[in-house]
């Protein structure tokens, strides 16, 4: 019999999110084995446009987080070689809005942003064209956000790996954990895999829209559902969209608890070339099924304000699951019903971005530090428990 593995802590999930917790995990000194039933970012993460956003975030929890994410994203592509890697890019976005009334209720969110630290720069209706000279004539103005950011997410993803081992942690891919294994009295003994058991005293679950699944595996729940999203590809261009560029409702469709479809332009340039075209919503569980009229939907929104597309081809269109929880926070941290299970899952659309605030206070409560900021509002264990017909 091949003897189990030990470590310090198994996170699960090689996602963003996944890749961050190792990396500050093992950089604080902890013996960490990342595992993934698939590839490094071969789920949402993959899937996704890469945004380090503030502009979306309104005071509170997540927008603290998303500030801390900030910074220490700029410090990973401060290290030697880290930005041009990942190609991340400082850019900054731009909120727009269509009509006077749109532009008074975004002013209005912005300056509750700025209260709260975010730098938000209003922008008259005249100086729209100074910042994107390509955008539609005719809009009321928008909100400068300079904090705003972007990464290239799967190559991020590689690095903060790569990062991580060079820092001790190991990893296994084409690893699925099977169970979460557990004392008698119920703390956290390990994972067994598909590939041998791993003996630990503390789990992780980073796996994203399948972390309610983890959560089962250890006895607890948590209510994290796929929502799907869907994203253009156009073909490589000149750069014509300088910063990440959307219109004012799209904050309100990243709020909605609702199920059904919504889509808002959302439209940026990438340093590779192409025009990343989004943002499409809905809960339809894990259909995979590409949807004709939400891309049709997209390439209507994005042309509208920028008209230059109509005449651009889109070399492909893919889709993605963001991890919802009802609420709109994540959940980050130890979970009080199983002693040595943490969680870091349910970013919804904000994992990439967030991920490193959330890797950080993982290392942080992994080691018994005291945390950055306060994470009450992100504990696993604020929800109920599901009534035995909500089971699966």
């Amino acid at each position: 019999m091949t003897k189990p593995l030990t470590c310090d802590v198994v996170i699960v999930g090689a996602g963003m999110v996944g890749a961050a917790s190792a990396l500050y995990a093992a950089r604080a000194g902890l013996d960490v084995i990342l595992v993934d039933r698939g590839p490094v970012a071969g789920g949402t993460t993959g899937a996704g446009e890469g945004n380090l956003l503030v502009s979306d975030k309104e005071p509170g929890p997540e927008l603290e987080l998303a500030l801390l994410s900030g910074r220490l994203w700029a410090d990973i592509a401060a290290e030697p070689g880290l930005a041009e890697a990942v190609e991340y890019e400082a850019k900054g976005g731009l909120v727009v809005a269509s009509a006077p009334e749109g532009l008074a209720s975004l002013e209005a969110f912005a300056a509750g942003q700025l209260a709260a630290g975010v730098d938000a720069v209003p922008v008259a209706a005249g100086q729209l064209h100074d910042l994107e000279p390509h955008l539609a004539p005719g809009l009321a103005g928008g909100v400068l956000y300079p904090q705003d950011a972007q990464v290239m997410p799967t190559l991020a993803a590689a690095h903060l790996v790569r990062l991580a081992r060079t820092a001790g942690a190991s990893l296994r891919a084409g690893w699925t954990v099977t169970e979460v294994l557990r004392t008698a009295a119920g703390a956290v003994r390990g994972v067994r895999t598909s590939k041998g058991d791993i003996h630990t005293p503390a789990v992780v679950n980073a796996a994203g829209t399948w972390g309610g699944e983890l959560a089962a595996l250890a006895g607890t729940s948590l209510p994290v559902l796929p929502r799907r999203g869907f994203v253009l590809v156009t073909e490589p261009l000149p750069r014509m969209v300088r910063r990440k560029v959307y219109a004012a409702d799209y904050v309100a469709d990243v709020a909605s608890d609702s199920a059904a479809l919504q889509t808002s332009p959302v439209v940026e340039g990438t340093a590779a070339g192409p025009v990343l075209i989004g943002a499409s919503r809905e809960r339809v569980g894990f259909d995979r099924s590409f949807s004709l009229p939400v891309a049709r939907a997209l390439a209507a929104g994005a042309t509208g304000l920028f008209p230059f597309l109509e005449t651009v081809k889109a070399m492909r269109g893919y889709l993605g699951f963001r991890p919802y929880m009802p609420d709109h926070l994540p959940a980050i941290g130890p979970d009080a019903r199983v002693p040595g299970l943490f969680h870091a899952c349910g970013h919804e659309g904000a994992g990439i971005g967030l991920a490193t605030g959330t890797g950080h206070l993982i290392a942080q409560a992994l080691t018994d530090k005291k945390p950055d900021m306060d994470v009450a509002p992100f504990r696993p264990d604020r929800f109920p428990d599901p009534s035995p017909e909500e089971v699966p």
